[in-house]
């Protein structure tokens, strides 16, 4: 057997050349950072190791004096940042332009901090696992201006409606605050879903602890007695032949928080094919449903430095309304 020439072996990853010593002043929105997580945002394409590394040897300097990974910087810091080879990863997948277009048209509000977008169905917050472009990354090419575009909280791939994009880190650090905030002054999240049967007008809260669990390489959220508190209240918004339209109001944000907390009160969510009736669900795809029927309906915050809440609205889309529209009612 011959060995492979050198020619048929895989290349290592193109490198550009080692940047020049970089001297950067901190500003108010970039305080408040760990400088190791800085660094990383900065020096994209470098190995993790090689960053602390860096920070070890004292090649990193703050104010000319060597700091730990964990320092949070403060503004007017002077970071200095060494001279790094940074791997060229290779050109991130281009957006159709419909994509483009939908995602334009989606925007629900913006301020000079915030963005908050009506999240099509089907379309990830962000890629990885499988998925090459998720929401953020097309808004980060639709606005290759924008110094910072990070996600505030997430959906389900299948999830439609109101989502946060904040374009100032500061936005990032109030938001995330106020969604950590279960008083009147926190984030107001408010979800429309279609539930399998007859939900009681009496059922007005499901108040139940949440566990995440990994079964045969499958990870489900489950209503366990260890599990961390978790709370969902309901209103009966229209009733349909065998379903029941409802509000969920959000007032803990676990992870697939009201698909469980329906389904452990005896009501799948339509379309659910992790937690719902299989029999079911093949019943109301023949009607036209092709996804989870859950769509965030309402986002209310308080902006920095403002006394009024913000409220925001997202109609059910088409696909969900043309559901409704040919299912009888009761």
């Amino acid at each position: 057997m011959t060995k492979p020439s050198s020619s048929s072996r895989s290349a290592p990853p193109p490198q550009t050349p080692p940047t020049q010593v970089q001297w950067l002043t901190i500003d108010a929105d970039q305080a408040g950072q760990r400088i190791d997580n800085f660094l990383m945002a900065r020096l994209k394409g470098v190995p993790k190791s090689r960053v602390y590394n860096i920070l070890r040897k004292g090649e990193v300097r703050v104010n000319k004096g060597r700091v730990k990974p964990d320092y949070r910087l403060v503004s007017g810091d002077q970071v200095r940042v060494p001279p790094v080879r940074v791997t060229q990863s290779a050109p991130a997948p281009k957006p159709s332009d419909q994509l483009v277009r939908q995602l334009d048209k989606a925007i629900l509000f913006e301020s000079e901090g915030l963005l908050v977008l009506n999240k099509p169905p089907g379309l990830a917050v962000h890629g990885g696992s499988g998925v090459s472009l998720g929401l953020i990354e097309v808004l980060r090419q639709m606005r290759p201006e924008a110094r910072f575009l990070e996600l505030i909280h997430r959906l389900d791939r299948d999830t439609s409606g109101c989502i946060m994009v904040a374009k100032k880190r500061s936005m990032l650090r109030h938001m995330q605050a106020a969604l950590r905030d279960k008083s009147a002054s926190g984030v107001t999240k408010i979800y429309q879903a279609l539930v399998l049967g007859r939900w009681s007008e009496r059922k007005t809260k499901v108040d139940a602890p949440l566990m995440r669990l990994e079964i045969n390489g499958d990870r489900i959220v489950k209503v366990h007695p260890e599990g961390k508190p978790s709370l969902t209240r309901f209103r009966v918004l229209r009733r349909f032949e065998g379903a029941t339209l409802v509000e969920a109001h959000l007032i803990t944000g676990r992870t697939h928080q009201i698909r469980v907390h329906a389904q452990s009160a005896g009501h799948s969510l339509v379309g659910d094919e992790k937690y719902g009736d299989d029999e079911a669900n093949r019943r109301w795809r023949a009607r036209g449903v092709k996804r989870l029927f859950l769509h965030a309906a309402e986002l209310g915050f308080y902006l920095p430095d403002q006394s009024d809440m913000t409220r925001v609205v997202a109609p059910l889309p088409d696909d969900l309304q043309a559901v409704l529209a040919q299912t009888p009612q009761e």
